[in-house]
């Protein structure tokens, strides 16, 4: 495993992080459920393969109450990241996923996601959206300070995207910065740099693109875009289509560490191994870059 220093925190962080959205579990969205006993074989074989960062959030049904239950015994091991302004609702049969910007709700949110987390601290708590105007109107930013000062939480982080990413960034106040970002999506290379140049620590989620053309959920939008630049011709012998994207990702030294989200042993194992592969050559990255921009204009 390769690993970077995460901007200001200077936390060395795993390239590959995990994302736990798939552990989601029963009565949420999608078709795709796991069970208790393989989201615990998942988790710890992320753990065994050198991932230290994990990112969860209150919206991931059971994702929080697992990592807990199965990584309390390995809790040194990583970088703990969860999210705050969720106020999800559970029906019968689905998770209805809102966002509601109070004090009361973040508070919430912090007291539910240490009790799962079978945590004393949260090492990042990010915003899970929201405006600049309405975390200052709200004094939601002062009140993960105070957080922070009380030692429940280690770091400030916003998961968020344009259009509100550029003037979160401007107030100042983030460690970390959670930002979507492939080689067939990369809309956000600019709030990247800035984030970079005020020293926050870039996260990028998406950095797979949902698999691209291998995906098994098909996004035609991708798709285009991939056979428009004609990126089978340059995917390296011994490589799939997704590897690929995830290397180019993994390419660019400011995005310090991709979270990367799985239920599956299998698919964990090929994005240890393309992360463990390293950088595309920069000629390689170069030359995607320059035919996505041109089926981008």
């Amino acid at each position: 495993m390769h690993f970077g220093t995460l901007g200001k925190t200077q936390f060395r962080v795993s390239r590959l992080g995990f994302g736990s959205m798939g552990l989601r579990g029963p009565r949420t969205w999608g078709v795709r459920v796991v069970d208790d006993a393989q989201a615990e074989r998942v988790l710890n074989a992320a753990l065994d393969a050198g991932i230290n960062l994990i990112d969860t959030a209150p919206d991931y049904g059971l994702s929080e109450e697992r990592i807990g239950r199965f990584l309390k015994h390995r809790r040194a091991q990583f970088l703990l990241a969860t999210k705050c302004g969720c106020d999800p609702l559970q029906h019968a049969d689905q998770l209805e996923i809102r966002h509601t910007w109070t004090a009361e709700v973040v508070r919430r949110n912090l007291e539910t996601s240490l009790q799962r987390l079978q945590t004393d601290v949260i090492d990042i708590l990010q915003f899970h959206g929201g405006s600049a105007e309405t975390l200052q109107q709200s004094g939601l930013i002062e009140l993960l300070q105070t957080f922070r000062k009380q030692g429940s939480i280690r770091w400030l982080g916003i998961s968020s995207a344009l259009p509100e990413l550029p003037r979160l960034l401007q107030l100042g106040v983030f460690d970390t910065v959670q930002v979507p970002w492939s080689c067939l999506q990369p809309q956000h290379s600019d709030c990247i740099a800035q984030a970079v140049a005020k020293g926050c620590g870039v996260i990028v989620r998406g950095g797979m693109a949902q698999g691209g053309p291998d995906a098994q959920i098909q996004r035609p939008v991708l798709n285009d875009i991939w056979q428009r630049a004609q990126l089978d011709e340059l995917v390296p012998s011994g490589s799939s289509r997704a590897q690929f994207i995830l290397r180019c990702t993994l390419s660019h030294a400011s995005h310090h560490s991709v979270i990367a989200g799985t239920a599956s042993l299998e698919h964990l194992a090929e994005n240890v191994a393309a992360a463990a592969a390293g950088p595309l050559p920069a000629d390689l990255v170069e030359e995607v870059r320059r035919r996505v921009h041109a089926v981008l204009q």
